[in-house]
Formats: structure tokens, sequence, C-alpha cells
């Protein structure tokens, strides 16, 4: 029942994220690419709970971390963590795009501009919940999967963010350029 009851509210903060950012963006394309952050965090996240699960066993570790509600919870605080970045690097790449650049250097110059706050932003996220993911003791089982959620989700979408995000802004690149045609004399 929590689970049907949070993949609802994992639902909804998804659409009011996606309308939230289409009204501040004004453009439905902007807020899909941001969005298309979360499934990427999701299979980190999976990923890391899967690492403390089974991985651990491989060698010699016991733990297991059940998808309590805690660990739930953890997937819908990663979603407002997660789209902070993405939501950086398109607002600085189309704020360089309305200032005159094309969108070849329009991303480039989001990129070099937003890297060292992306890095700071995650880093902080990762080392903060590092200590209730690996540090053992009396009641750290209870937010286990939640920092494991959050650490595992932060890694893989920076490294969406950074590689992959990028290049899905320069896509629609080549239909931006205007050919200007030569005029045609009445001679020739």
């Amino acid at each position: 029942m929590a689970l049907r009851s949070m993949g609802g509210s994992f639902a909804l903060a998804i659409v009011i994220l996606y309308l939230l950012m289409s009204a501040l963006f004004r453009s439905f394309k902007d807020s899909l690419l941001v969005l298309l952050a979360l499934p990427l965090a999701t299979v980190g996240s999976v990923v890391a709970l899967w690492i403390i699960n089974d991985g651990l066993k491989l060698i010699g570790k016991d733990l297991f971390q059940p998808m309590d509600l805690l660990t739930m919870i953890g997937f819908i605080i990663l979603l407002g963590l997660v789209v902070n970045n993405a939501i950086l690097l398109v607002h600085q790449t189309r704020s360089a795009e309305r200032a005159g650049l094309e969108r070849r250097a329009a991303v480039e110059q989001a990129v070099g501009l937003r890297l060292r706050p992306i890095l700071m932003s995650t880093l902080t996220s990762i080392f903060g919940m590092l200590p209730l993911l690996l540090i053992p003791g009396p009641g750290t089982e209870l937010y286990r999967g939640l920092a494991a959620v959050i650490v595992g989700g932060m890694c893989v979408s920076t490294a969406f963010t950074l590689i992959l995000l990028p290049s899905l802004l320069r896509l629609g690149e080549g239909g931006r350029e205007t050919v200007v045609a030569r005029p045609v004399t009445a001679g020739a």
C-alpha cells in the first residue's frame, strides 16, 4: 500500500515539476531536457541499492536495505536535487543564445560557467550523505537507503548533466542557421 502511495506521489511530483519548469522556461522541450536526468538518476539509485543489498555480499559484508518508506522518500528528494544542475545548464545556454551567441558557443559557455557550481552542489550533496551510507552505528540502517538513493542518483545524474545534456542541447543547432540567398539577376 505504501509503495503504491509513494509511486503516486512520485508521479505527481514529476507532473508538477514539469508544469512548473514549462512555465518558467516557456518551453516544453527545455523542460523535457531537464526531466531526462530523472530516469538516469533512478537507475543510479537502483544500482546503489543493489550494491548495498547484493554487491557487498561479494566482499563478505552482509547488509540488507529494504525498500522502506525512507528509501522511497529518498527518490522524491532526488527529484528536486537532480533537476537543479540540468536547470542551470539549460537556463545558461538559453540566456547566451538570447544574447546572440550561436548554439554551440552558448552550450560551451554554459558548461564552462556552470561546471564549478554544478560540481560544488553535487559533491556537497554526495559527501553530506556518505556518513549515513558508510558509517555503521545504531539507527544508521534507518537512513542507509535514503543515503544510497541520493548518492547513487546524484553520481549518475551529474555525469548525464555534464556529458549527455550538452549534446542534447546542441541537437537542433543545424536548424537555427539561416541561409542568405544570392540575388538573382534577370540576365542570368
